[in-house]
């Protein structure tokens, strides 16, 4: 066995990964890998979810004949699939979403549409309540396909300190027989 191999019996140490409070600079802009496209069945699948009963949501007859011309996506959808792009780089180390605030929706979203999302850390600070977290602000914008922003909104995170995050649980797995 060389010096980097590992029992195939013991399991591998425990390696820490993503971004940590500390890896946090006020300033940093972030572009977060994956784009979104949104389709038909999101939109009928959120709506059914959450009862949004708004016809410009469902009913294209109906949405024709708003100033949108066609039905749109929700825009509680557009704010979770904007924050869930965001994942990518913030989701492994943040204990909690302490809360969203200054929502705008400059644009609607349609199905066929990609959202990409962009996030500038506002502040970083240490929490004074626990020792193992800190906050994070931030101020991020959702866009479409075209580069127009769809969504600007601040949030702020609460994020463990590096060796502070609980380790997931991994059940052992039975050897090969």
């Amino acid at each position: 066995m060389t010096d980097t191999a590992v029992s195939a019996t013991a399991p591998a140490p425990r390696k820490e990964s993503g971004l940590f409070l500390e890896d946090f600079e006020v300033g940093q802009i972030y572009r977060h890998p994956f784009g979104r496209t949104l389709t038909e069945t999101d939109n009928s699948w959120f709506c059914l979810l959450t009862l949004g009963m708004n016809q410009v949501h469902f009913n294209e007859d109906y949405a024709r004949r708003t100033p949108f011309g066609k039905a749109i996506m929700p825009s509680p959808l557009t704010l979770a699939v904007v924050t869930g792009l965001s994942t990518m780089d913030f989701g492994q180390n943040t204990m909690a979403n302490l809360g969203w605030k200054e929502v705008t929706l400059p644009r609607p979203v349609f199905a066929g549409d990609t959202l990409y999302a962009r996030t500038t850390i506002l502040a970083v600070r240490k929490s004074t309540k626990r020792p193992s977290v800190g906050i994070v602000d931030v101020s991020t914008q959702g866009y479409n396909q075209d580069g127009k922003v769809v969504l600007t909104f601040l949030r702020t995170m609460m994020v463990y300190r590096r060796g502070h995050s609980p380790a997931a649980h991994l059940p052992d797995i039975e050897p090969d027989a």
